[in-house]
């Protein structure tokens, strides 16, 4: 069996972003050299999320209204976790968009549908966190 470790720092300079790390997730699947496998792919922090969706900019758009409908940022006051602190929305939205993304690996690639790609979405950014990467496989 093979297996391959690693983390993926991320720097999102504004409070809230979608990053594809698609290419970069297949980069690290042919690296492996796993024909036949999993890849788990996971933010490592509560306010970040790893996604599957389509790689398409009004959907992204999309994501950000519907999830501040959800779970406004303002005002502050509003959430009880929010005492010394502005990210309790950033929980929420985490919790809605999912932690983590598990894909088969066939024939050495990432086994997705044909509009499907991988994201990271940052919620409480301005701040370096970490993605872990795992792929096990033959």
């Amino acid at each position: 069996m093979k297996t391959l470790t690693k983390e993926i720092w991320m720097d999102i300079p504004q409070r809230r972003a979608v990053v594809s790390i698609h290419n970069e997730i297949e980069r690290l699947v042919k690296e492996s050299g796993v024909k036949d496998g999993f890849a788990l792919v996971n933010a490592m922090h509560i306010t970040a999320s790893v996604f599957i969706n389509d790689n398409e900019s009004g959907l992204h758009h999309d994501f950000e209204v519907w999830l501040e409908k959800l779970a406004p940022e303002k005002p502050y006051s509003q959430y009880q976790h929010n005492n010394g602190e502005d990210n309790a929305d950033a929980h929420l939205k985490r919790t809605i968009m999912g932690r983590e993304v598990t894909v088969a690996i066939t024939n050495g690639k990432l086994h997705l549908g044909p509009w499907e790609h991988i994201f990271y979405y940052e919620f409480d950014g301005k701040r370096r966190k970490r993605l872990l990467v795992k792929i096990i496989g033959e």
